[in-house]
C-alpha cells in the first residue's frame, strides 16, 4: 500500500482511507457519508447486496460539493429502498434544504473516526484485490 498522503481538494487523505488507486484516480471512504469506476462499482454493489448504483458527480457548490474538487459518490441501491427510484434525489434535496436553513451544512453530518474509515477501506480493498 502507498505510504504517501493523497490530496483531495485542500484535504490530506491517508492511505488507510484509500481502497483502490491507479495512476489517474483513487477511491476512498467518505468522512461524512450521505448513505455508505466500473470495477469499484460492481464489487461494491455485490458487497452491499445491491441491485443498482446511483452515481452522483459533484462539480461546484450548487451540485452539493463541499470539497472544492470534482468527485463522484457511489450509492449502492436496493429494490424498495425508496418508493420510486428517483425519490432518492428528492430525499437528498430535502436534506440539503434542511441543512442550508440551519446555515451550517456540516452540523447534521458526523465525522467518522480514522479507525472506522480504515476498517471500511480494508473491507473494500479486499473486494478489489
Amino acid at each position: 500500500m502507498n505510504s504517501e498522503l493523497y490530496t483531495f481538494g485542500p484535504y490530506k487523505i491517508t492511505p488507510k482511507e484509500v481502497f483502490y488507486s491507479t495512476d489517474l484516480c483513487f477511491a476512498m471512504v467518505n468522512l461524512r457519508p450521505v448513505v455508505p469506476a466500473q470495477k469499484v462499482g460492481s464489487r461494491l454493489e455485490n458487497y452491499h447486496k445491491a441491485s443498482s448504483l446511483t452515481l452522483t458527480i459533484q462539480d461546484g457548490p450548487q451540485a452539493g460539493q463541499t470539497v472544492p474538487h470534482v468527485h463522484i459518490h457511489i450509492l449502492p441501491r436496493k429494490s424498495g429502498d425508496f418508493e420510486k427510484s428517483d425519490d432518492a434525489y428528492d430525499a437528498i434535496d430535502e436534506k440539503e434544504k434542511e441543512l442550508k436553513q440551519k446555515l451550517d451544512l456540516d452540523k447534521e453530518r458526523k465525522d467518522r473516526t480514522l479507525e472506522e474509515m480504515s476498517e471500511e477501506a480494508d473491507e473494500y480493498r479486499r473486494l478489489l484485490s
